[in-house]
């Protein structure tokens, strides 16, 4: 009844609640079930959510300034977030934001084992080993100094970089600092004695401490063993690990096949590179390119050519030249092999069948060709074929351009000599010692002497180390084409190079600088070098600087030419003395050369003492020196 008496409104409003209350419950509760169910479908995960901290990582990797939004997201972040920042641009060959991400790490303190590890490694990639053992100075924390990753890292990015040396030295700093080296700290020092020039000894003292750390050695470690026996021409203990790694239960894989095989073409063991063969098939596996070409390998360099060439065109039949890294390889091989063997023309129609067939060599064809026509005395043919490379290639390598550069100098081709001096400084590639002494021996022949002495300066100036027979050579050229102070500076650089000259170098330079009245040089010549020179090139000197030399500086002579082993002549003790009668003010000079005479048992002769005797007014008492030559 109350509820009749309500406002017209106020009972439509209640109306409908009142309404739905009164309905069948079978219509809405599958309604409801439906709605929580795509309410259930559409919850993420908590592990897929994104989260704050992943948000800004690629935040940070998308910004045009990853600096910049690393100190904006910085309360965000945490160290292993900047570790994927960081190995991001790592993977990305980004070195520039690589070292400034980690830099901005460094100055922010999120650095951790991993940040270390993961920019050592990147910086190995982009052969900036030295910004590396900067950071790793920079370490202050020594748990961190020896952490078995940070230092594994480091010793990697070394030997990446072929420095080896450095890798050694460091390890033994590591070790001393507390490092317990695990086995790929010694797969990555292995694989630095490669190329060290007595790399199995130094392996060899590794495996010896790799054992007595009770570690065992790995078909990783196997793996490099033979490299090393293969690059060093130890074929015996390369098969008697090839053995042993077989005997502890490893299966060799296509990296120990073809390092043993490697070992086996450095002396030409085709018959057991043959049977290696087999049984690398009969252990199940398939050779690849790698094993192909480096039988090849063994078949050229065993003079069995019929038989490389034969698995050549097995190689090409088989889809081998789709590779054209291996394939240019396996032909320069063969040509190599050609040309060695006194085979040129032969080699020359294996070098002409790979042009037919397109395969770019990069210039490293060109190369073994034009060498080996210039060694067979081919020296135009050779100047034909560098210029078919120049007119058909924009870039060079700087092995290809020394080869160049040598086939137009033994031509005389001046012109073309200067243009590819020109194409070195447009493509910024640095000379090395090839380039210098090619250069310099040019010049000389061409006698071009100035040029020459200035390729030599400038090849000391970059570190490089002279050619020492060349530079006597062009010393003596020097001299002779009147320019004695160049020849002098030309010694100088070879006296104060790190190696020990040849004793003759001391003579010939002196033979120079006397003649030339450059006494002064020649004078320290004879105190640095005396005991090298000739009692007779001695006394050329001696009797030059007697009279003209420095007056001042006879005395010093006198006692340079003694310390030398030579015995000084009267005849070169009389024109001192005749030189210093002429100076009266040298008399305090003269008195102590009579003195120290006197003390090394020599005397003076009979015309000198009847000089001396004659001119005693000029020291104030004739009794004095009368006394001194009693």
């Amino acid at each position: 009844m109350e509820a009749a008496s309500l406002p017209l409104a106020t009972s439509r409003f209640l109306s409908p609640p009142a309404a739905a209350a009164s309905c069948s419950r079978t219509r809405s509760i599958p309604l409801v079930r439906a709605a929580n169910q795509a309410l259930e479908a559409r919850k993420v995960p908590k592990a897929q959510r994104p989260s704050p901290r992943r948000n800004a990582v690629a935040e940070v990797k998308a910004a045009p300034d990853p600096v910049a939004a690393l100190t904006r997201l910085e309360d965000v972040l945490q160290p292993q977030d900047c570790n994927i920042i960081l190995r991001h641009y790592g993977e990305i060959r980004r070195w520039d934001v690589l070292s400034k991400v980690f830099g901005w790490m460094q100055e922010h303190d999120m650095l951790n084992i991993a940040s270390y590890s993961s920019y050592f490694k990147y910086l190995g990639l982009s052969r900036n080993a030295a910004k590396a053992l900067q950071v790793y100075g920079s370490i202050q924390d020594q748990s961190t100094r020896v952490n078995v990753s940070v230092c594994n890292s480091l010793l990697g990015c070394l030997v990446k970089n072929g420095r080896s040396d450095s890798t050694f030295k460091l390890y033994d700093e590591m070790i001393r600092g507390g490092l317990s080296p695990d086995l790929f700290t010694y797969s990555t020092l292995l694989s630095g004695c490669m190329k060290l020039k007595h790399g199995y000894a130094k392996a060899m003292e590794l495996i010896n401490e790799l054992n007595s750390r009770g570690l065992q050695m790995d078909s990783v470690i196997y793996g490099t063993l033979l490299a090393i026996c293969a690059s060093h021409n130890y074929c015996e203990e390369a098969e008697a690990y090839f053995k042993k790694l077989k005997d502890e239960g490893h299966n060799p894989n296509l990296f120990h096949y073809s390092s043993l095989l490697n070992a086996y073409s450095v002396n030409s063991y085709y018959e057991k590179a043959e049977l290696l063969m087999k049984d690398l098939r009969s252990s199940g596996l398939t050779p690849n390119k790698v094993i192909l070409t480096t039988l090849l390998k063994v078949y050229s360099k065993g003079g069995l050519f019929e038989k490389a060439k034969e698995l050549l065109t097995e190689l090409e039949a088989s889809g081998f030249a789709q590779d054209e890294v291996k394939h240019v390889m396996a032909y320069c091989i063969l040509i190599d092999a050609l040309a060695k063997g006194g085979k040129i023309w032969e080699a020359t129609m294996v070098f002409n069948e790979m042009k037919e067939k397109g395969v770019k060599s990069d210039g490293y064809a060109f190369s073994i060709m034009i060498s080996a026509l210039h060694r067979g005395g081919y020296r135009e043919e050779a100047k034909k074929l560098a210029k078919e490379f120049e007119d058909q290639n924009a870039t060079y390598d700087l092995v290809m351009l020394n080869t160049s550069l040598r086939a137009y100098c033994n031509t005389y081709d001046t012109e073309s000599v200067m243009r590819m001096l020109k194409k070195m400084d447009e493509l910024n590639i640095s000379p090395d010692d090839i380039t210098f002494n090619t250069l310099i021996r040019y010049f000389c022949e061409a006698k071009v002497y100035h040029l020459a002495y200035k390729t030599i300066v400038d090849m000391h100036t970059k570190g490089h180390q002279l050619n020492e027979e060349l530079c006597s050579e062009v010393m003596v050229q020097l001299g002779e084409a009147g320019f004695p102070s160049e020849a002098f500076s030309v010694y100088n650089m070879m006296r104060y190079s790190k190696r020990t000259v040849c004793k003759s170098l001391h003579e010939k330079v002196l033979g120079i600088l006397v003649p030339a009245g450059l006494l002064k040089d020649a004078c320290i010549v004879i105190k640095d070098n005396g005991e090298s020179i000739s009692p007779r090139s001695l006394e050329k000197f001696a009797t030059q600087f007697m009279i003209s030399g420095n007056i001042n500086l006879i005395n010093d002579v006198m006692k340079a030419l003694n310390h030398s082993g030579w015995r000084i002549s009267q005849e070169t003790f009389g024109r001192a003395i005749q030189r210093y009668i002429q100076k009266p003010d040298k008399k305090q000079l003269l008195l102590c050369l009579l003195d120290w005479m006197t003390g090394q048992g020599y005397s003076v002769d009979s015309s000198s003492r009847n000089l001396l005797l004659k001119n005693a007014q000029l020291f104030g008492q004739k009794q004095l020196i009368a006394e001194i030559l009693s």
